[in-house]
């Protein structure tokens, strides 16, 4: 049952998701707020424009009234900028394209102009934006102006909640990718004023408090429908918040990120899937391990970026595209050998989704595709084999990005636990991933340290967008402790300033807003 964008309201509004695939409805009703917001029926609605901004880049589909200017449309879908910058400047990925942007994420040697960066930037403000403005007009007095039922007004607060799970995604991707940022909240009216900045240390308390309340206020999962914000998303998030939270305030908070994980494995309300692929694959919204997904669709939800850009970036060479249900071979993302290398020499492991054939380990030429293994790890097929929707008769696919998922959960657990002197519980559950990879437990391990837990997060999760933040939290995403093919702008790889843990705030906003201070070292 996946959510479906099918049609759009300028500025505001976007169809909300289906129980079917083949939703197409029209709205009726013209472009004031205020005529929009007097029908409870239309909430849902603006609240689909939300969802989808995590998926969709502007209006018309793939192409057409872009949401974000300045940045070609298909370059500006949240995953893909998102992924971007998350993966490109580690030792999972490079890009082989020569777009303006991508050698210098490759390089580690982006600056404030940098067209990716920007990217990322006004997408997340484009949608606590959007965010901001649905539960402003949500709010109770303004839902008891309208005179609306109790039952709507019930319906319209767990709307709300769900645009406020958004709101602090967002809100979290803003503090771990820039740090100290502009801080609106739907109390700020849009208009000509310039937002105050909020220090990291701050945000961080203000987006913990957010997913404490929304832990409990949310639905659980389940009780919604697929695709949608629920109490375990909230707790996989502030998991996440309280597993880097030394980063981000300065004080740990490993004994909360265990609590979250904690209770999320308990409530019982996800499982592992014993098939590792069909995490990724086109029907994967029947994968019992999804916490929270961003939803896409070969016919309904058509966008160059997403999982699109994840399944055909990464083919090329001798690939047959048709093998992984597209038309076309882009020929541009590839695995280093530092990433090959976390495998042992074996195929047995299930993570092990290289393709060799023609492919050379070793990369000294970015633009050469046939230099570095493939990683064709996202197939726009089902688990039974049929292609997606699309029919293989073009590049958009059918595959969810798994935002969170029940195995993350499990390696924050152990990480956590192991940090604060339980080994006993961080071994079980590292142990329990190694025999889903594996099939059975030959390849347990007897005991563990923190470097074997980074090295199972970079197999389990490799090109799922959290490298980068996992080797910031381990000191070696600037370290020359630890290098990678081109890390630093070098063939073999050199430690970088640590500057470069933070990406810069764009110049343009710089100098709209003199309440900000650019990152230092920029």
């Amino acid at each position: 049952m996946k959510i479906i964008s099918s049609s759009f309201l300028v500025l505001s509004l976007f169809a909300f998701y289906s129980c079917t695939k083949n939703l197409n409805q029209s709205p009726a009703y013209g472009l004031n707020s205020e005529v929009v917001y007097s029908d409870p029926n239309n909430y849902i609605n603006v609240l689909s424009k939300l969802y989808s901004g995590l998926s969709m880049t502007g209006l018309q589909g793939p192409a057409g009234q872009a949401d974000i200017a300045g940045i070609d449309e298909g370059f500006s879908a949240y995953v893909r900028v998102l992924w971007n910058l998350q993966e490109l400047p580690t030792d999972e990925a490079v890009c082989g394209w020569n777009d303006p942007g991508i050698p210098t994420l490759n390089k580690m040697q982006w600056n404030a102009d940098d067209g990716w960066v920007k990217g990322m930037y006004y997408r997340i403000y484009y949608q606590i934006t959007l965010c901001n403005e649905f539960i402003y007009q949500s709010r109770d007095e303004r839902l008891d102006e309208r005179g609306f039922s109790d039952t709507d007004k019930e319906m319209i607060r767990m709307y709300r909640n769900e645009a406020r799970f958004l709101r602090s995604l967002s809100y979290f991707h803003a503090m771990d990718l820039f740090g100290n940022v502009p801080f609106v909240t739907e109390e700020d009216r849009v208009g000509a004023f310039q937002p105050e900045r909020i220090s990291r240390t701050d945000l961080f308390n203000y987006v913990e408090s957010e997913l404490i309340d929304l832990s409990n206020v949310l639905s659980a999962a389940g009780t919604v429908d697929y695709g949608r914000a629920t109490r375990e998303a909230a707790k996989t998030l502030l998991a996440k918040v309280y597993l880097n939270a030394e980063v981000y305030s300065g004080t740990n908070r490993y004994d909360d990120c265990r609590n979250y994980c904690e209770q999320i494995v308990n409530s019982g309300a996800f499982q592992l899937d014993m098939d590792y692929q069909h995490l990724f694959l086109a029907d994967n919204q029947n994968s019992s391990e999804v916490i929270f997904p961003v939803v896409y669709d070969g016919l309904y939800a058509q966008t160059w970026g997403g999982t699109t850009y994840l399944v055909c970036g990464a083919l090329g060479g001798s690939m047959n595209a048709a093998d992984y249900g597209v038309n076309g071979k882009w020929g541009g993302l590839r695995s280093t050998s530092a990433f090959v290398n976390k495998f042992p020499d074996t195929t047995e492991d299930s993570r092990f989704l290289f393709y060799r054939d023609g492919q050379e380990l070793e990369i000294t030429n970015l633009g050469t595709f046939t230099q570095g293994y493939a990683y064709p790890k996202y197939k726009n097929v089902t688990s039974v084999g049929d292609v997606g929707s699309n029919n293989g008769t073009s590049a958009h696919v059918d595959i969810d990005f798994p935002m969170f998922r029940l195995a993350d959960v499990y390696l924050m657990l152990a990480e956590s636990a192991y940090r604060n002197g339980d080994q006993g519980t961080a071994l079980n559950y590292i142990n329990m991933l190694r025999e889903r990879a594996y099939g059975n437990s030959n390849n347990n391990m007897s005991s563990i340290n923190l470097d074997d837990i980074l090295d199972e997060r970079s197999r389990e999760l490799a090109w799922e967008g959290s490298r980068r933040t996992d080797l910031i939290r381990f000191g070696k995403f600037t370290s020359g402790d630890y290098v990678w093919p081109f890390k630093g702008g070098d063939v073999s790889g050199i430690g970088t300033s640590s500057h470069l843990e933070l990406y810069p705030i764009p110049t343009s906003d710089l100098i709209l807003n003199p309440n900000l201070t650019q990152n230092p070292g920029y």
